[in-house]
């Protein structure tokens, strides 16, 4: 049960995190956390070290957790290095991704149409974790696919956030088609620069997820 309830506990904490619910510096209490969610200290202590290993959260000796969070800047230079890791995943799938490789891919893609479709966001942010991870798996590179993936963790709750600025699922289900298609072909080139245009953020798109996240903290502020 309780390793059950630690990924929930660990997303519902990363949304609090983003949202603005809990400031950056601001510590985390175990008793009062594990109050608010009705469960024991454990799965709280449990969920606030996953957080830790992705950026979010930091665990100091003696003290306990506290919330770490992203500024513009920061957050702005993670996406690029995000968007060019990810350029060089596409590339070598693309060059060297096997029959199994294919299937994974087609199938995350599917799954995130279906999403689409249905309009639900958080099984679309689910399927979009499983094609992008297909992806760094077809690499063949595992140092590579090991860094893209732990860069990819520390960024989770933004882009889970980011399918909130309207239509952003529509857009980004279309350009995974753009994606899928180069893959399939073989084309490195094209794959490379459509994820890496899939994946940066810049411009009126990153304002707009600016704007999310001020609307959230926002709207938690006029609750509380």
């Amino acid at each position: 049960m309780r390793g059950e309830q630690t990924p929930k506990l660990r997303e519902a904490l990363e949304d609090d995190i983003i949202s603005g619910r809990f400031r950056p510096g601001q510590r985390l209490d175990e008793a009062s956390l594990a109050e608010r969610f009705g469960v024991s200290r454990t799965p709280i202590r449990e969920a606030l070290n996953q957080l830790s290993a992705s950026g979010l959260v930091e665990i100091k000796p003696r003290r306990g957790a506290f919330v770490l969070l992203l500024g513009p800047r920061e957050l702005m230079e993670s996406f690029e290095l995000m968007a060019e890791l990810e350029a060089a995943c596409a590339r070598l799938a693309a060059q060297r991704m096997g029959t199994a490789d294919r299937k994974a891919i087609t199938a995350a893609h599917a799954d995130c149409e279906a999403a689409a479709a249905a309009g639900d966001d958080s099984a679309y942010y689910e399927a979009n974790t499983r094609f992008h991870g297909a992806i760094y798996a077809a690499t063949g590179n595992r140092v590579l696919a090991a860094e893209t993936a732990r860069l990819q963790r520390a960024l989770q709750p933004y882009r889970r956030l980011q399918l909130k600025v309207p239509r952003r699922m529509e857009s980004s289900f279309s350009e995974h088609g753009g994606i899928l298609e180069a893959l399939l072909t073989g084309d490195g080139a094209a794959a490379e620069q459509r994820l890496r245009d899939h994946v940066l953020i810049q411009g009126e798109r990153f304002m707009s997820l600016l704007a999310v996240l001020q609307a959230e903290t926002e709207g938690l502020d006029r609750a509380g």
